[in-house]
């Protein structure tokens, strides 16, 4: 990795775990990780649900504040916040801002972070079928999201590194560059 604070997201359904599972080897590489997931910068219900609370497009484009997380994470990655809402409480976190030195590594976690400009330097996407989707417990109105999302931003293609998570016992990791 690149010096300085180093910026990754950690794309698809079970991202947090990947994120995760990261932090022990970053820690002993000597890369000092914070930890942000996407789940902490999700708009306000009244927003979130304004088309109902199952609609799929809603779902996909604009639960996730992207431009709170941009600005308060990944713009600035040497002083991140790490969420914004509580979407359990609705309302706000205030949560301190974090301190992340200059050879650290800020990881995010989240569902459709890709396809958007979110800057990074490393992107893994953790890819699912519907199949497998449903498998994890994913709601059948969200599906068309997860579908719309592969065929529209193409997320495969736009990640350094693809989970494979079928079987989440046995992933296997794809590096694309």
């Amino acid at each position: 990795m690149p010096p300085g604070p180093v910026r990754v997201l950690v794309d698809g359904v079970g991202s947090g775990a990947v994120a995760d599972a990261l932090l022990d080897g970053l820690t002993a590489a000597g890369r000092p990780p914070v930890r942000v997931s996407g789940a902490g910068f999700q708009r306000p219900a009244g927003e979130r649900y304004q088309w109902g609370r199952e609609d799929a497009e809603a779902f996909r484009d604009r639960w996730l504040d992207t431009l709170a997380l941009r600005r308060e994470v990944l713009d600035r990655p040497t002083s991140v916040l790490p969420a914004l809402w509580d979407v359990e409480r609705d309302r706000s976190v205030r949560a301190a801002r974090v301190e992340v030195p200059a050879h650290g590594v800020v990881v995010v976690d989240g569902l459709f972070l890709l396809g958007l400009g979110l800057p990074a330097e490393v992107v893994v996407h953790v890819a699912l079928s519907p199949a497998a989707l449903l498998r994890q417990g994913v709601p059948a109105w969200q599906l068309p999201a997860f579908v719309s999302y592969e065929q529209e931003a193409l997320p495969r293609s736009l990640a350094d590194a693809v989970v494979l998570a079928e079987d989440p016992r046995r992933p296997a990791l794809v590096l694309n560059r």
